[in-house]
């Protein structure tokens, strides 16, 4: 038996109104439900395939004072809760708490896993008193269709432990991996994956032997181990760029030179760059198809989360050539300007 798909994600915050908000303004998320809990009060979001409770309050204190607003809970979906509960555990999981038909276990540094029993049909998340339904339907139609991937960072040496974790304690199987160098800094990344497709995890890691970089970062300003960037997939990346940047998302700048080479990099897109450049939009390609994606700036205070958006024109990979590129778009900006 494996974990089969995500259930929901769930996310402390200090401010629980202004994180709503921007998912529902900014992102075109539906307020589905509420429910107050021991000392939390949450609000259930949903688009699509895509559920998210934004939870504060005392409950939350011990997380937010480690890590600042971040993702606590990503729930799956198991064919067998207690059985995938056992092989979490002989994996080295621990156990968090304990309900009929529930068990919460721990994941990578302060965020746990909630498994609950697949279900056909859609359902209102947890084991919780979730008030009255706000806003109908459950399901609300968006741009965003589905959760496309979740990137976790975890420290240097410790990204093999990690995979094998899931691996065994979840059934994910590992998918892909790559090892990326950047200038004098260097990222490890092991990709993996559930049977059905439903969970997939992007988990990466620094090369403690090269220079520190962006994850070194993430992981000082996080405290340790934590969810990076949550990827939502979209059916046509460029209108909802502009639709969402219209609504308040703040993108990541990306650079005009990025465009010069894009051309010669991906000539299958070449009638497409001006539209791409026009939206920052970043595309790369695998021997499936092509991938667009764009970052959001992390709207927390400690600049750790944010979001992208993914359109997958058959591409299964996830866009690292991009890494590379912005960087020797940059460097190529750099010299140019002197």
């Amino acid at each position: 038996m494996a974990a089969q798909g995500i259930e929901y994600i769930e996310l402390y915050t200090s401010d629980e109104r202004s994180v709503v908000e921007y998912f529902v303004s900014s992102f075109g998320f539906t307020r589905i439900a509420e429910c107050d809990g021991y000392g939390s009060h949450s609000t259930l979001l949903c688009q699509e395939a895509v559920q998210l409770i934004v939870t504060a309050g005392p409950a939350t204190g011990e997380f937010l004072g480690a890590h600042g607003d971040g993702i606590a809970d990503i729930a799956f979906t198991c064919d067998d809760v207690a059985e995938t509960r056992d092989k979490a555990l002989a994996a080295g999981a621990l156990m968090v708490s304990s309900a009929p038909g529930q068990q919460v276990v721990s994941g990578f540094g302060d965020t746990c896993h909630t498994l609950v029993a697949h279900s056909a049909g859609p359902r209102l998340p947890g084991y919780r008193s979730w008030g009255p339904a706000l806003e109908a339907p459950a399901r609300p139609a968006g741009l965003i269709r589905l959760l496309d991937h979740v990137a976790v960072c975890v420290p240097g040496g410790g990204l093999a432990d990690c995979a094998d974790f899931y691996t065994a304690g979840f059934g994910l199987a590992r998918y892909s991996g790559e090892y990326t160098e950047v200038g004098e800094q260097a990222m490890d990344s092991i990709v993996v994956r559930s049977p059905s497709g439903g969970i997939t995890f992007t988990l990466l890691a620094p090369d403690l032997t090269k220079k520190p970089g962006q994850l070194d970062a993430f992981l000082s300003r996080n405290e340790g181990p934590g969810v990076q960037h949550l990827a939502f997939g979209v059916d046509d990346i460029i209108p909802a760029v502009h639709k969402f940047r219209k609504q308040g998302v703040e993108f990541l700048h990306t650079p005009r030179t990025y465009y010069d080479m894009l051309a010669g990099r991906l000539p299958g897109i070449r009638a497409e760059v001006a539209d791409l450049r026009n939206a920052d939009v970043l595309a790369d390609r695998d021997e499936w198809g092509y991938l667009l994606q764009l970052f959001t700036r992390s709207p927390y205070e400690r600049n750790t989360l944010f979001y992208e958006l993914v359109e997958r024109r058959g591409a299964r990979g996830f866009g690292s050539a991009n890494i590379k590129a912005l960087y020797e778009a940059v460097e190529r900006d750099r010299l140019a300007t002197g």
